[in-house]
């Protein structure tokens, strides 16, 4: 892709972005004040909707994110339902490493599945870089949405080095992440080749859609809180700071994401972002004085919370929103994703809460 040709679709996309820079997500994201806090939640693109599970019926997962339309309509289904304040496009971030030539697949109740870990230089020197032609059906998709969803903020997403190095590594999911750890303590150079190889795939993953136009992107690194903050400091912050900073001038929010992660809070912090997502296991005031006074916080709700009985729910909501108050900016999330077994009528009930709990009348 030219630099002109770039230059050209950059400035699309923003043309496309200009309705959405007053949407109370937007503005909280950068930390400025707007008629309610915004909420949206994490795997919300289908997960427990019927609709979702219906259209989705005898059509594979990476089939699913690699049909344009149907990334559409699945992404503007709790959209509809809900009345979130985001819409987060519908993939798996697993689609820009297929893309780099990876064979796997994303198995039903398992996960994505490698065909031939990645254990040497070579293995590396075979994941190609990529560019908008190679996911041409995302930048598709994510136009699509954004001339749908009007004023509504599309989120792009990726995930970030570590989480795909260890689905790499590993062949697939890993409770104890054994050989990522060995790879990254044994073999530290090729351990930041991959990374380093993985960052610019990501980067060029999350450059497409900002050119097609999303409001804001999220780097989900799932898996970074397996390891202890100086770990993490020298084997991940260097390629998930690549990342983000190379979205810098990209006129977007950043925000980034883990799973376990309240040790590595501070260092998250420094990786670049513009907001913090924050799993439940750490009160969002508490997150927020860990990453700084010039990050917005993401959170965080225990999505086992929503099992719960109404009271109950709206209790733990009132309170993350107590807590979200001391941060410069909040955008109420779960503190991870949807559970496939949730009752889609509660989501739409904790949205409107969210809503009428934290109005600012004439912000």
């Amino acid at each position: 892709m030219s630099t002109e040709t770039t230059g050209t679709a950059a400035r699309d996309g923003e043309s496309r972005r200009t309705g959405t820079g007053g949407s109370p997500f937007v503005r909280a994201c950068r930390r400025e004040p707007g008629p309610h806090t915004p909420v949206w939640f994490m795997r919300q693109a289908g997960r427990s909707l019927p609709e979702y599970r219906e259209i989705r019926k005898n059509v594979g997962m990476l089939e699913s994110c690699r049909r344009p339309e149907l990334v559409a309509e699945i992404t503007l289904q709790p959209v509809r339902r809900h009345g979130v304040d985001a819409a987060i496009l519908f993939s798996d971030i697993v689609v820009p490493v297929a893309a780099a030539g990876v064979e796997l697949d994303i198995v039903a109740g398992t996960g994505p599945v490698v065909a031939e870990p990645v254990r040497t230089a070579a293995d590396v020197e075979r994941i190609r870089r990529i560019g908008r032609d190679d996911v041409s059906y995302v930048d598709e998709a994510v136009r699509l949405l954004v001339a749908e969803l009007g004023d509504t903020p599309l989120i792009g997403f990726a995930g970030a080095p570590f989480t795909l190095a260890s689905y790499l590594v590993e062949g697939g999911p890993s409770r104890t992440h054994a050989k990522t750890k060995a790879l990254m303590y044994g073999e530290p150079e090729l351990w930041h080749a991959l990374c380093a190889r993985l960052a610019e795939v990501t980067l060029a993953f999350l450059r497409v859609q900002v050119e097609a136009g999303v409001s804001a992107v999220q780097l989900f690194d799932s898996w970074a809180g397996a390891l202890s903050e100086a770990d993490y400091r020298r084997y991940v912050l260097p390629h998930s700071t690549k990342v983000l900073a190379g979205l810098a001038d990209a006129g977007v929010p950043r925000i980034h994401f883990g799973v376990g992660t309240a040790e590595l809070l501070p260092a998250m912090g420094e990786a670049g972002a513009d907001v913090v997502g924050v799993d439940w296991r750490t009160p969002l005031d508490v997150a927020s004085r860990r990453v700084g006074a010039d990050k917005a916080v993401q959170g965080n709700l225990d999505p086992c919370v929503l099992f719960a009985p109404w009271p109950v729910v709206e209790a733990e909501v009132r309170r993350i929103l107590a807590e979200g108050r001391s941060a410069p900016g909040h955008v109420f999330n779960l503190g991870h994703g949807v559970l496939p077994e949730t009752d889609p009528d509660v989501l739409t009930r904790v949205v409107a809460l969210v809503h009428e709990v934290s109005a600012r009348p004439g912000e």
